[in-house]
């Protein structure tokens, strides 16, 4: 019998577009949580939360590790250097504009 091949990890981007996974990256990158003390902080149901948990892992931005019948999860950071990369490129753009902004304010002097 063959084994399947393993799913492709999920989208980061796509992951962290929702202000609830960032916020439960947040959370997660103090330390390891577990979902019941996740889910105390948001007006949402714990299936939900589960489920913005599910994104996270499937991105690989978050590890799930079972102790007794709790899950527990922890950021896993290393996918978000995609993210950083990215981001870096228009770095030019922003030095732009502060240096416009400072010669503004000098000029006003």
């Amino acid at each position: 019998m063959q084994k399947e091949p393993p799913e492709p990890p999920g989208d980061v981007f796509q992951a962290i577009a929702d202000p609830t996974r960032r916020q439960l990256l947040e959370m997660v990158a103090d330390g390891e949580r577990p979902v019941k003390a996740l889910a105390e902080s948001f007006r949402m149901s714990r299936p939900a939360i589960s489920q913005h948990l599910r994104v996270l892992r499937e991105a690989g931005l978050v590890t799930e590790r079972k102790v007794g019948r709790e899950r527990r999860y922890r950021l896993r950071a290393a996918p978000l250097r995609e993210v950083r990369d990215w981001v870096r490129q228009y770095e030019w753009f922003w030095q732009g504009r502060f240096a416009a902004l400072g010669q503004l304010l000098e000029d006003d002097e």
